[in-house]
């Protein structure tokens, strides 16, 4: 059998991780020269660059004006952690869960809260659960994008316009690459390090006015740790989203999120974003199209992500492996990948299906994914050929 033939082209950037996600293009550290390093960053300069990261994601996102915007810490993490620990308990929650992260948000309701009227709204991955059950008059948690799935929500029309529960939803890998319905949405979480290819650690919460409401009205039965805490004697505590945070941000971080911010902006906002996540997208589904070893994780077109690509094998002869032998099967052809510094981190999530997971969000160009196409078919004709001869 002859050796599969390299590719000549390579992606001019090889960072196609789904967190953290590339920089932007054009990237430089010294872009970041006007951080407020050494100062407090309750200092007014300092506070002013925060308050600056909430105006220009507000106008960025187009967040209806009602709504509040606060930088919080540990990430998308720590921001629907937060939410879901301050506001959960009123009422009963419906948790939606088709991959890892509903699943921990799932926990956090039922093993580490104990919410009495709890119910899991599963589905297997590759597919989102039965939308139509769900009950609105109960608060409802789910990711808008399954980062470790691939697999999306289409649309907001599901959502009740009039509910009496609250929506929270995890929208780390979805925000600013999808249009997310925000009147649909009570509770909105993501962090800067997913589709703006920002530092990690620090999370964003945005909050309706009906998620404020709940917050002054309702006290939750278990101790709340300090940095969880939004309200104070009731009330909301507004510093938090004008400026204020809870623990001690990274100024460097904020200065960089800021750039990506900018960027942004320069590349015509928001719609010019899911622009390029459509586009890198696409560049994947027509080489998916054509070639026969490898298929899409989510089952149905209109749910696949356009950032956080999810694929599986489908040659017969791998997908008659168990599923370990599958798993170091992936792990051969990232590592080839990786060897050659065409691709870096592309392996599906530790508890996905064995795979590749290929970031397809707004700061990749669609020409580097283009070029890392047959280098896919190039690693997988590689440990294919390999496997033969061993067997």
């Amino acid at each position: 059998m002859t050796n599969p033939i390299r590719p000549d082209e390579r992606p001019a950037n090889p960072h196609f991780s789904s967190g953290p996600c590339s920089k932007r293009p054009g990237y430089s550290l010294n872009n970041l020269q006007g951080a407020m390093l050494g100062r407090s960053h309750r200092a007014p300069p300092a506070k002013a660059k925060l308050k600056q990261a909430i105006d220009q994601t507000r106008n960025l996102l187009g967040i209806p004006e009602d709504y509040l915007i606060g930088i919080v810490p540990a990430s998308d993490t720590g921001a629907m952690e937060m939410a879901i620990w301050s506001l959960i308990g009123a009422r009963g929650v419906d948790v939606l869960v088709w991959e890892s992260f509903g699943k921990g948000w799932a926990s956090d309701v039922v093993s580490q809260l104990k919410v009495d009227d709890a119910r899991v709204v599963e589905a297997d991955y590759g597919n989102l659960p039965d939308l139509a059950q769900i009950d609105f008059d109960r608060d409802v948690i789910f990711a808008w994008n399954g980062t470790t799935s691939g697999v999306r929500v289409p649309n907001g029309d599901w959502i009740a316009d009039q509910r009496g529960g609250l929506t929270l939803c995890d929208a780390t890998s979805a925000v600013f690459a999808q249009a997310l319905d925000w009147p649909k949405l009570d509770v909105v979480t993501f962090s800067w390090q997913k589709v703006m290819g920002g530092e990690a650690q620090h999370g964003m919460l945005v909050l309706s006015p009906r998620a404020v409401e709940r917050l002054e009205s309702y006290q939750p039965p278990w101790p709340m740790p300090k940095i969880f805490r939004l309200t104070k004697s009731g009330k909301l505590i507004a510093g938090i989203f004008e400026g204020a945070t809870i623990n001690t941000p990274s100024m460097l971080c904020v200065e960089d999120y800021l750039d990506a911010l900018s960027w942004a902006a320069e590349e015509g906002g928001a719609k010019a974003l899911m622009a390029r996540s459509d586009a890198n997208a696409a560049a994947i589904a027509k080489w998916v199209e054509q070639t026969s070893w490898v298929d899409f994780l989510a089952e149905r077109p209109e749910t696949r992500s356009n950032t956080s690509v999810c694929l599986k094998f489908v040659d017969p002869e791998v997908t008659a492996l168990e599923a370990g032998e599958q798993s170091a099967f992936a792990k051969k052809m990232t590592s080839l990948l990786n060897d050659e510094k065409v691709a870096f981190d592309i392996g599906s999530y530790r508890d996905a299906p064995p795979g590749l997971r290929i970031w397809a969000g707004a700061t990749i160009e669609t020409s580097d994914i283009e070029a890392l196409m047959p280098w896919l078919d190039w690693a997988f004709a590689t440990v294919r050929a390999d496997m033969a001869t061993a067997a």
